[in-house]
């Protein structure tokens, strides 16, 4: 039997209905995934950008700085301390000969290229020195002469193992040498990390120069310099 036409319109109507009620149950966690996915690829951007800006601040300041070195060093009468520039890993050889440094090689190409580097950039910056002393070690005594042409060798700039008996005399010695510098140019001595961080108290990268400053007998950091 036929059921009256209103009786079967409020009948598909109430399906129809349900089958929306059904539509939007389904579509409803998908809508709310690709909101959470929209939030979420909003917070990865928010992130790169914040890093960005931290990267951007933090280069101007280390811009700042080595601006700020290479204007105590135009003025000369400056000590400055040079880690030696990347090397190789070679061991700690038997005994020093400086002849040999050429094909022992104890830098690596990088090392070779920051080497010549702080030389260019030296007569660039017109940096006056008024003499370059390394260690005997050849990975600072090739630094050395790669970038300044010659250096003497002063036995105080050799490698130590920090709390060794040769650290306490060798930082005394540089000490000494650094606080009695008093020429118009400026004191380059080329030497190790763990040499630099005897004396100035900071650990620098391969190739960093730390320039000194020095007060009532005191010795800090002034500036640095990182030759890349």
């Amino acid at each position: 039997m036929a059921l009256p036409s209103r009786v079967q319109a409020e009948r598909s109507e109430s399906v129809g209905e349900r089958r929306a009620a059904t539509r939007e149950c389904i579509e409803f966690p998908k809508a709310r995934k690709r909101l959470y996915m929209r939030v979420m690829e909003t917070k990865k951007l928010m992130n790169r950008i914040a890093a960005a800006a931290v990267f951007i601040f933090f280069a101007c300041l280390s811009a700042a700085a080595t601006e700020a070195g290479w204007a105590l060093l135009r003025e000369g009468g400056q000590v400055v301390l040079i880690s030696h520039a990347h090397a190789l890993g070679h061991g700690v050889p038997a005994t020093f000969d400086t002849e040999s440094c050429a094909a022992r090689s104890d830098l690596s190409d990088r090392g070779r290229q920051q080497a010549r580097r702080m030389g260019a950039l030296f007569l660039a910056r017109a940096a006056p020195i008024d003499a370059v002393f390394t260690s005997r070690y050849c990975r600072a005594f090739e630094t050395a002469t790669l970038a300044f042409g010659e250096a003497e060798v002063f036995d105080a700039l050799d490698h130590f193992e920090p709390g060794s008996d040769e650290a306490k005399p060798q930082v005394e010695a540089l000490r000494e040498r650094a606080l009695a510098h008093t020429g118009a140019g400026n004191l380059v001595m080329v030497t190790h990390p763990e040499v630099i961080e005897a004396l100035a108290g900071v650990h620098p990268r391969d190739g960093e120069a730390i320039i000194l400053s020095r007060s009532a007998g005191e010795i800090g950091v002034a500036a640095r310099i990182t030759f890349n």
